[in-house]
């Protein structure tokens, strides 16, 4: 059953307020998240996750509210792409095809297509679109050098990458903390963003855990 509010909302010409813009914003994005969860729950959790990790690493760079906000959101729904890419191979237990991989490297691609029409202050489309480029030029699809990849597309490259290698998936093992920022800190100056890599680090130092939820703020 379909709730409606409690009071007559059509006689209600006030502007939202900033709270009413946030929660619907947040529920907005749940939405989105939940479309795709139904098809691949790995992905959906994922994203939370490195939401929360991304957000962190903002806040120990002290980016400004604006970049914070771009980069929470972006990250809370860089991979809806994935709803373009059949569920057997999201879910496939060994190595993907040249052409399944192929296929994979469309998301970020379609990511940016569905969220392109969305109207806000922040790039959230193309921080998605970006998430999956690398410094060097070898990432995907539109192989960025440098700081042609957005700052807030940098940070999320970094906490995706950190939750992707330390959670279990259907074609990898969890690999544990420790060993997972050793290899961040030591194989990554041509891929990551060394400031960003710190930063993360840092984070991790101070306890974090990817159940702290980062929130919004307008």
């Amino acid at each position: 059953m379909v709730s409606t509010p409690n009071h007559d909302w059509r006689e209600n010409t006030d502007y939202l307020n900033r709270e009413e813009l946030r929660l619907a914003l947040l529920t907005g994005m749940q939405a989105l998240v939940n479309m795709l969860e139904i098809r691949d729950p790995y992905t959906a959790g994922h994203q939370r996750r490195a939401a929360n990790l991304a957000g962190a690493i903002a806040r120990q760079m002290e980016l400004p509210r604006s970049s914070y906000n771009a980069i929470l959101i972006a990250a809370t729904l860089h991979d809806l792409g994935k709803i373009a890419v059949p569920s057997e191979i999201l879910s496939k237990p060994g190595p993907l095809t040249e052409a399944e991989f192929n296929l994979l490297q469309t998301h970020p691609q379609v990511g940016c297509e569905i969220l392109q029409p969305i109207k806000t202050p922040w790039p959230i489309a193309t921080i998605v679109l970006q998430h999956h480029e690398r410094l060097d030029g070898s990432g995907y699809p539109q192989k960025l050098v440098g700081t042609d990849i957005l700052l807030e597309a940098r940070i999320l490259a970094v906490a995706d990458y950190v939750e992707a290698m330390t959670s279990q998936r259907p074609y990898h093992t969890a690999h544990s903390l420790p060993e997972t920022l050793a290899s961040l800190q030591k194989d990554s100056a041509a891929l990551f963003d060394q400031e960003v890599v710190q930063a993360c680090l840092t984070v991790f130092e101070t306890d974090f855990d990817f159940s702290q939820e980062a929130e919004l703020h307008f």
